[in-house]
């Protein structure tokens, strides 16, 4: 049974007009069950992640700041954030619900999590609505108790996965791959061990060429035993902060892609959403789903 991560605390009340749409973690379960792709039995609430696992992937005093809500107003702004209890609870819930996941995943083939995918959380701060880095700290999860040797994590999202690029930019046994949009956020981008910056206006074409001939490289070249998706969806043409024109069928084809080739190698994958930003949140909801449906189709 395919299982996915998720928590009534995934869903985080933000001032009015915030432009974050934390409302797609409740509405995307939601819309999974309505049309019959999951059940309810698909789903787990994952528990608080433990200390001892955040601080094998950051710093000490950027965690003991974070948990007493000590950040500096400079810090809290760059989350995109209000720094409250009820958020620090939501990352460490988030975290624990990637960890999770690679435990399914090794015995299932694959485990998604609604939420995560927050790739620009570093060792020592957070930023772009990212505290805590779930791919990496799950990453090191495997590594520490032996579980896998090396691991790839694709991050397809718009944005650069800055965070993760610096947490194992020393680390020969995790292989960071960030394909993404060349002039946006983050403005200084960290190096990632390949990086494709995508020029404005990359339609379906072009990028999937580019995925297809980068992925299936990195699969021969890497072999990896364990993979992280990160599926953000603001690749979409709608989206008001991607700059890319992938339709919503060249944004399903990329998931496919991924998810096909995780198949046919038997690598176990943990998928985390990730960004998407449409102003129709149709948009986003259909976006993210279309990875649940696939994964269901494709492994089960």
């Amino acid at each position: 049974m395919l299982k996915v991560a998720w928590s009534e605390k995934y869903i985080l009340p933000l001032p009015p007009n915030h432009r974050f749409p934390m409302s797609k973690y409740e509405v995307l379960p939601q819309q999974l069950i309505h049309e019959g792709t999951l059940s309810g039995d698909n789903f787990f609430a994952p528990a608080p992640a433990d200390e001892k696992e955040i601080l094998k992937t950051h710093d000490a005093d950027y965690w003991h700041r974070l948990k007493n809500l000590e950040l500096s107003n400079q810090e809290i702004r760059r989350t995109g954030f209000p720094l409250t209890r009820e958020l620090v609870d939501r990352e460490i819930i988030i975290a624990q619900g990637t960890i999770d996941c690679t435990k399914f995943s090794l015995q299932h083939g694959i485990a998604l999590n609604i939420a995560g995918g927050t790739h620009h959380a570093f060792t020592d701060r957070g930023e772009g609505f990212c505290l805590l880095n779930d791919m990496a700290l799950a990453a090191n999860y495997l590594l520490n108790n032996q579980l896998v040797k090396k691991i790839l994590i694709i991050d397809l999202d718009v944005h650069q996965g800055n965070g993760t690029a610096q947490i194992f930019q020393h680390d020969p046994r995790v292989f960071t791959f960030s394909m993404h949009g060349a002039n946006n956020y983050p403005l200084h981008k960290e190096k990632s061990d390949l990086d494709i910056a995508l020029p404005d206006h990359t339609d379906d074409k072009s990028y999937l060429i580019l995925l297809d001939r980068h992925l299936k490289e990195l699969m021969n070249n890497e072999r990896p035993d364990f993979i992280f998706y990160q599926s953000g969806v603001d690749v979409l043409a709608t989206d008001k902060l991607g700059r890319l024109a992938l339709t919503r069928e060249g944004c399903k084809k990329r998931d496919k892609f991924v998810l096909n080739i995780a198949r046919q190698t038997k690598t176990p994958i943990v998928v985390s959403m990730g960004g998407g930003y449409s102003p129709d949140f149709r948009d986003i909801i259909e976006a993210h789903a279309n990875t649940y449906r696939l994964a269901q189709e494709i492994f089960f």
